[in-house]
């Protein structure tokens, strides 16, 4: 039993420790909180992750450390470095392998599929910081100093997922048959990544050698339009067709002036308001895993929902 150490607990985080934890590992999840999930094999500690100190001591015994954070969206240039760096600084401290996750910001607006050929051009500061936290991490590979490797999602789903995603932040309105505000082109085609399979490419990726020293996709199905990924989950649910109503760009900067989170969302406003898809080949030819089915992944996102929506909303 190898000791695997998890910053955050956020859908992502929570995803892994659970995978591990079945696999019969040992799963310590670190949070501000201390939070996490509340089953066997898996402890929680309550620490600062930016505390290189003190998490090279919660690391210590590690095999594997899993960045799974997620800073408020808003302050990723002022919370990112210092934290990517604290956990680089431990995994280097204690010989443990770092895994990132990771998105596809870094990359900026991209015409064609996007591989990890592609350069990371982006020009917003939020796609500036995670290509420069990869960079980090990628020269300290190189120079011998730790074994690192990164998974870049798409926007993501599944069970767990409320306002972390387009889609988790709008199950609610679509259960109850109440138009849903939607990002750009509701047609345009978009990938979205499912949670179970990031968890299963964080783990792959962090107990296989092949993987270290690079990035890597994760495994996501063939593109859906927001449309059409709300319409399938109406089908699933019995719910009414969803009423989806574009967001004007002018209204979405009308309402960042009173929402951080939202007027970050203008940066990365080109996802939606064209194509937007991602290549996972190269994860999926190297390693022999695939996304789970979309409509067997839409189906459990839905039921997960029908059966925690009101827990969900009671905490936010």
């Amino acid at each position: 039993m190898s000791l695997h150490v998890i910053i955050g607990a956020g859908p992502v985080g929570t995803a892994t420790a659970l995978r591990l934890a079945a696999a019969g590992q040992h799963v310590r999840v670190i949070t501000r909180s201390g939070t996490g999930p509340d089953v066997d094999r898996i402890e929680k500690i309550a620490a600062d992750a930016a505390s290189a100190v003190r998490l090279a001591s919660l690391a210590a015994g590690a095999e594997i450390i899993y960045n799974c954070a997620s800073p408020p969206y808003h302050r990723w240039p002022q919370d990112w470095p210092p934290l990517a760096a604290s956990v680089l600084a431990a995994a280097e401290h204690v010989g443990a392998v770092l895994v990132t996750m990771s998105n596809l910001y870094g990359y900026g607006p991209v015409a064609h599929p996007i591989t990890e050929r592609d350069p990371l051009a982006a020009a917003g500061p939020k796609g500036r910081t995670r290509a420069a936290v990869w960079a980090q991490a990628l020269a300290a590979h190189q120079a011998g100093r730790v074994r690192a490797t990164e998974a870049r999602a798409s926007d993501f789903f599944g069970p767990g997922v409320r306002d972390q995603s387009p889609i988790g932040r709008s199950m609610r309105r679509l259960l109850a048959g109440r138009p849903i505000a939607v990002l750009g082109d509701p047609g345009a085609a978009h990938s979205w990544t499912y949670v179970p399979d990031i968890a299963a490419a964080l783990i792959t990726l962090g107990t296989d050698q092949r993987a270290w020293g690079r990035a890597w996709h994760v495994p996501t199905g063939a593109p859906m339009s927001q449309r059409g990924i709300f319409t399938t989950l109406a089908r699933i649910a019995g719910a009414p067709a969803p009423r989806l109503r574009p967001v004007p760009p002018w209204l979405l900067r009308v309402a960042g002036l009173a929402v951080p989170s939202l007027r970050e969302l203008g940066e990365v406003a080109y996802q939606f308001t064209g194509p937007f898809v991602m290549d996972s080949a190269a994860l999926q030819d190297t390693f022999g895993i695939g996304p789970t089915p979309a409509d067997q992944a839409l189906a459990t996102t839905m039921t997960w929902w029908q059966h925690n929506g009101r827990t969900a909303a009671s905490k936010e």
